[in-house]
């Protein structure tokens, strides 16, 4: 989904934002979480701080449930014939992606929508979502934009307790993609402004001390794992496990080495068990439940994620040109979709399907190309490796075709990143930020004087 540059509807200033009007699941997936989390056609404006939905036309569908949705905002104030002039290509578009035995007469009568809620709400009541559920979700969505705008921490801290019952894992999952759209879209005031309101979530509501509970139980766990090194076998994972301290250590384990908890695992502990009495053989008997539930937590989690990644992967296998489908789907792609070429790629090989290799191969060296650093940010890692800021003055100079606004905005973008990793424990991304921001100043500074001559 790539950026386009729009006027700002309140400052008329030029600035990115993600536009788009097709939102066709069945060809591709990912499109329906884009269109439900807000990250397409919404603006935020670093210049005048306006922020809102863009005023355009959407086309929604869904060949499994059979949706066609459509909505038009009142606001542009086109005639019926000039809406059908809009909407009328993307309905064909849908059309033509579907083969024929999949065409149904819902196609027929696309479904108008007056306003862009009444769509969601149709969307999410066919997920089996109840309008009590959208409308709790709704209550979410407006505590953070309140939040956000709250500049006092004491206001902020009324406000959270007050609405701490829907300050829960889906309010931290919403938060996380707001905060995600932020960063992407260079809206770095933002993003810092959510940064400071994340810490006080963390540290202020019950859902919060649990998530920062479970995320330093997974650190200490990482760790853990990573000193035991190439030593790490089953029977010293069963030890770990064995000598956590609470349930949340134990599911940190489970998440990060599901690999090694298979049979022999199983085999092991249960060993153990018969051989232990009493209390002792109690307490492994618990664990070995906890154990389980937390796999089989894990394993639904990554089988849902396989599904969708398999879907989005084979919805572009469908395309007569794989590599322009690559190319246009490329940041829809996830470390589950390169996986599941891969995975493709290898049973296409031991099947002897060399057109469906062939496919697969095309896409895989779109990849390939797409995962090499852009320009600027090979350059940044140059410059935060200059010995001191004569010379990364220096190198500016000598590469002065390369500082524009693209640049500044990569680096502005990596500096938000880093802080943000280092705000949140990460010792090794302290360093990295700190000479980052160091670099950013330098060329911001360079940057300006460019400009003024």
């Amino acid at each position: 989904m790539a950026q386009t540059q729009i006027s700002c509807p309140r400052c008329r200033q030029t600035i990115p934002a993600n536009v788009e009007q097709l939102f066709d699941v069945t060809y591709e997936p990912a499109a329906k979480q884009r269109l439900l989390s807000g990250q397409s056609n919404f603006a935020r404006c670093q210049f005048c701080g306006y922020e809102g939905r863009l005023a355009t036309p959407v086309v929604y569908h869904d060949n499994e449930k059979e949706l066609l949705l459509t909505f038009f905002p009142m606001e542009l104030g086109m005639p019926i014939n000039e809406q059908e002039k809009l909407i009328g290509p993307l309905i064909r578009q849908v059309m033509d992606r579907l083969p024929a035995e999949k065409r149904k007469g819902y196609l027929l009568s696309p479904q108008a929508n007056l306003t862009f809620e009444s769509m969601m709400e149709t969307i999410l009541n066919k997920d089996g979502i109840s309008s009590e559920m959208i409308k709790t979700q709704q209550e979410r969505v407006q505590l953070v934009e309140r939040l956000i705008k709250v500049t006092t921490a004491e206001v902020r801290s009324e406000m959270i307790k007050q609405n701490e019952k829907i300050i829960d894992e889906q309010f931290f999952g919403l938060f996380s993609r707001i905060a995600q759209n932020a960063m992407q879209s260079g809206q770095e005031p933002i993003a810092r402004a959510l940064i400071e309101l994340q810490k006080q979530l963390l540290e202020e509501t019950a859902f919060g001390r649990q998530l920062k509970e479970s995320v330093g139980e997974i650190e200490a766990a990482t760790k853990i794992l990573q000193e035991a090194g190439q030593s790490l076998n089953r029977e010293k994972l069963l030890d770990f496990v064995l000598e956590a301290q609470n349930d949340a250590r134990i599911r940190a384990y489970v998440q990060l080495a599901r690999g090694g908890m298979d049979y022999v695992f199983f085999q092991n502990l249960t060993e153990k068990i018969d051989k232990a009495s009493g209390d002792e053989k109690t307490r492994l008997e618990t664990i070995r439940e906890k154990v389980l539930g937390f796999v089989a937590e894990v394993d639904k989690q990554l089988e849902a994620r396989f599904k969708q990644a398999t879907d989005f992967i084979e919805s572009l296998l469908k395309e007569e040109d794989v590599e322009k489908a690559t190319r246009e789907n490329i940041e829809n792609f996830t470390q589950d979709s390169v996986e599941v070429v891969n995975q493709l790629l290898r049973q296409a090989s031991e099947k002897n399907d060399y057109t469906r290799m062939g496919k697969l191969q095309k896409m895989a060296q779109v990849l390939q190309e797409a995962s090499a650093p852009p320009p600027e940010v090979a350059f940044i890692e140059q410059l935060i490796q200059a010995p001191d800021d004569a010379a990364v003055e220096q190198m500016l100079a000598e590469n002065d075709g390369v500082i524009n606004d693209q640049f500044l905005e990569a680096l502005s973008g990596l500096v938000t990143q880093m802080d943000a990793q280092a705000e949140q424990g990460n010792t090794e991304a302290q360093p990295i930020a700190q000479r980052l921001s160091e670099v950013f100043k330098i060329a911001l500074k360079y940057s300006m004087k460019k400009k003024m001559g």
